[in-house]
């Protein structure tokens, strides 16, 4: 019986069958089943394992280190301005230090907007932390920092040191942006649709637009890189603000303001831009990528760019979707609703279009052939901060008195009683007032070298007497954007009731950024 046993089980052996008294769960050699005490038992193993690494190496202050900041910046931020703003508080408040942080841009985290919507660059728009989450430091200059090159040689080039930035340079210097030469930044004065300089590019478009008459004053220069081309308007005596989003070219405003040009920190997104209605007298997009927008919205965009415009004023756009391959229904999109505005076409000129506004509100009876619709009679074309955009052509009063054709030329334009003062009370006699009042500060400014600020109009509402934000706030956020060794003046009902000045170190000190 037994030697039968075993013949039959060689047997099922060779035939690929197991046993048949072996168990259901060992029938395959080599892959055990985990049964529940295995799993918890490999489990305490690896975390014993991992504790007994944390202890021995330097991994768990790294992880200490790197949660400590976190908390920097969150809870202890909120417990340190809290701790300064009652130090300064007290009748008794002693200097103090605040700590120094990296570069910064308020209400511009890559990291936070990055999961942000990407419909219509809303997460390119700003976005500001909680007061309590904002961090309260210092930021100090950089290692090399000096005094920056005076006007208007900086419109040529800046010290390398105070903008350590090279991505742009590398990026753009073949096309005449900036390159980077020995200890400065130079800067060509070209763009991506004008290589040859901004010089160049501007006489162009002043055989087409009175550049130089006195007419045209005022200019917004969208996407504007490093801002060139509102550098070099400055020649024509026409002042222009340029903006920009911080993007993978975040230091592109800065080398603008370090160059001494007018520029700020903005998007085309989901909101109006800060301005009230019929502000420009021109509205220039070379290579921004809005017009590729204007259509994807709808024409909002383009309609809140004739929103900015002034009546007569000009638009000028270079670049896509003009001689663009495969570009072809965009380019006819733009026009199309360019022509439902009833903006006259000056001229195309190889990948530069230019158009004028008309002067009166005669188009608005035919937007609705084109699908614009009128705003209500509600709407008031100059609320914009923080306001949506809408997609409706709002009536602007006074367009023909407010028009380029209507108003002097400058600088006598800077003089004259405005058409638009009629529509409040009193208009022109607070106007006249107005006008003597920042005359009689100019020659303050003239003789101190500095500004003068009215610091408790700024932290406090005169109206209602509630507090807009604290004083330390304010007074690091005027540090952070001040260049070092620059002047600023105070003066105000302060506690000891005095006018004072002081300035920006520029050498950084033994701790860079924390300065009593």
């Amino acid at each position: 019986m037994p030697q039968r046993f075993l013949e039959e089980e060689e047997i099922r052996l060779r035939r690929g069958n197991g046993p048949r008294d072996r168990p259901q769960g060992r029938r395959w050699p080599g892959r055990p089943r985990w049964g529940v005490f295995d799993l918890v038992s490999a489990a305490l193993f690896n975390a014993v394992f991992v504790l007994l690494v944390l202890i021995v190496t330097s991994l768990a202050d790294s992880l200490a280190a790197s949660g400590r900041r976190a908390v920097d910046c969150s809870a202890a931020g909120s417990r340190q301005r809290e701790r300064i703003v009652a130090l300064l508080d007290s009748p008794t408040a002693s200097p103090f230090a605040i700590g120094s942080c990296p570069d910064n841009m308020p209400c511009e985290d890559p990291r936070r907007n990055s999961q942000l919507s990407r419909e219509m660059n809303f997460y390119r728009e700003r976005h500001c932390s909680l007061p309590g989450e904002t961090p309260l430091c210092l930021v100090p200059p950089p290692n090399g920092y000096r005094i920056p090159v005076p006007w208007p040689e900086s419109l040529h080039k800046i010290w390398h040191d105070n903008m350590p930035y090279n991505k742009i340079a590398e990026r753009k210097g073949h096309q005449g942006w900036m390159k980077e030469e020995g200890p400065y930044f130079s800067f060509p004065g070209g763009g991506t649709m004008f290589p040859d300089g901004a010089i160049n590019y501007i006489k162009k478009l002043g055989q087409f637009i009175p550049l130089n008459k006195g007419l045209v004053r005022i200019a917004l220069n969208m996407g504007c890189g490093v801002a060139s081309f509102g550098g070099f308007l400055l020649k024509e005596d026409i002042m222009t603000l340029s903006f920009a989003p911080r993007d993978s070219h975040k230091s592109q405003i800065q080398f603008a303001l370090e160059r001494g040009i007018p520029a700020f920190v903005a998007m085309l997104g989901t909101r109006r831009l800060p301005f009230p209605a019929s502000s420009f007298d021109l509205v220039h997009c070379s290579r921004c990528l809005i017009p590729l927008l204007f259509t994807d919205a709808d024409g909002t965009y383009l309609i809140e760019v004739d929103r900015l415009l002034r009546p007569e004023g000009y638009l000028v756009i270079s670049g896509p979707p003009l001689q663009c391959a495969n570009q072809d229904k965009e380019w006819a999109d733009l026009q199309a609703t360019v022509h439902a505005l009833c903006y006259k076409l000056i001229t195309v000129d190889g990948n530069t279009a230019i158009w004028k506004k008309p002067s009166g509100a005669s188009c608005l009876p035919n937007l609705n052939n084109f699908r614009l619709d009128r705003c209500s009679d509600n709407d008031d074309p100059n609320e914009a901060w923080y306001f949506k955009l809408r997609k409706c052509i709002t009536k602007v009063p006074l367009s023909e008195e407010i028009s380029i054709g209507a108003i002097p030329e400058w600088p006598q334009r800077l003089s004259k009683t405005p058409a638009r003062v009629s529509l409040m009370k009193n208009g022109i006699d607070m106007f006249e007032a107005d006008k003597q009042r920042w005359a009689r500060r100019v020659v303050y400014y003239k003789k101190s070298l500095g500004v003068e600020l009215g610091i408790n109009s700024l932290i406090r509402d005169t109206t209602s007497g509630n507090d807009r934000c604290s004083l330390v706030d304010l007074m690091v956020e005027m540090d952070r954007m001040l260049q070092p060794q620059g002047n600023c003046c105070g003066a105000g009902h302060t506690r000891s009731h005095r006018q004072s000045s002081t300035h920006r170190p520029c050498d950084p000190v033994d701790n860079p950024g924390a300065r009593e």
